[in-house]
């Protein structure tokens, strides 16, 4: 490190304006890192209450389809099943956050209900109805979980990638460019001394010229 500088005033300056430029740096890493720590749990807790709220819901729709099979057969259930429309795909609007970008994803087919779901109303009854109903519900929040999951591993990834330039620059950058600062200074006050000696040794020399 003592042979990438020479010892002036203006390395100096240098060095302890790159001083100020990385603690500032290191200021705004963990401001962003705390944002995004604060955010992550915000989604945490909401994607447990959609895991739960899918178990749930889940759990219903497969006890009415149970109850829809007992009531019509499997083979009426299957015909059923085989003519209802498939959601024709997702549409994914991304919001930045801190940097990150997060995609929310909504399924593109909104219209739903008894008459557009694609199976006869004449061969079915209100048992598979309901768990057509209940299944539509529980695949928005499959849609949702997979929103906040996804959501979670890319502010995870972010985190450790901000918390690791935050301790390289608190452990690393700035320890090396404040012992350079210290170094150029002590080399510059030691130039300083040697002249000033150097100097009075000259005058000395001078005077007892000038007496003889």
């Amino acid at each position: 490190m003592a042979d990438n500088f020479v010892p002036t005033r203006m390395e100096l300056l240098k060095a302890k304006a790159r001083i100020k430029l990385a603690k500032n740096g290191h200021k705004l890493l963990k401001q962003k890192r705390d944002a995004l720590i604060l955010e992550f749990f915000k989604i945490l807790k909401k994607a447990q209450d959609l895991r739960t709220e899918l178990n749930d819901s889940m759990t219903e729709a497969y006890s009415s389809m149970a109850i829809a099979q007992a009531h019509h057969g499997l083979a009426d259930i299957e015909a059923a099943a085989l003519s209802v429309k498939k959601i024709s795909g997702v549409n994914i609007e991304v919001r930045n956050i801190m940097g990150v970008k997060i995609p929310r994803i909504e399924a593109t087919q909104t219209e739903r209900g008894l008459l557009k779901r694609g199976y006869s109303v004449l061969g079915t009854s209100a048992k598979i109805d309901e768990a057509a109903d209940n299944f539509e519900k529980a695949t928005d929040l499959i849609l949702k979980v997979a929103e906040t999951e996804n959501a979670i591993r890319k502010l995870i990834r972010e985190i450790e990638k901000t918390k690791r330039r935050v301790n390289a620059l608190e452990f690393v950058l700035i320890p090396r460019l404040t012992d350079q600062a210290k170094l150029i200074s002590f080399r510059l006050e030691e130039m300083e001394r040697d002249s000033f000696v150097m100097l009075k040794t000259i005058k000395r020399k001078l005077r007892k010229a000038s007496e003889a």
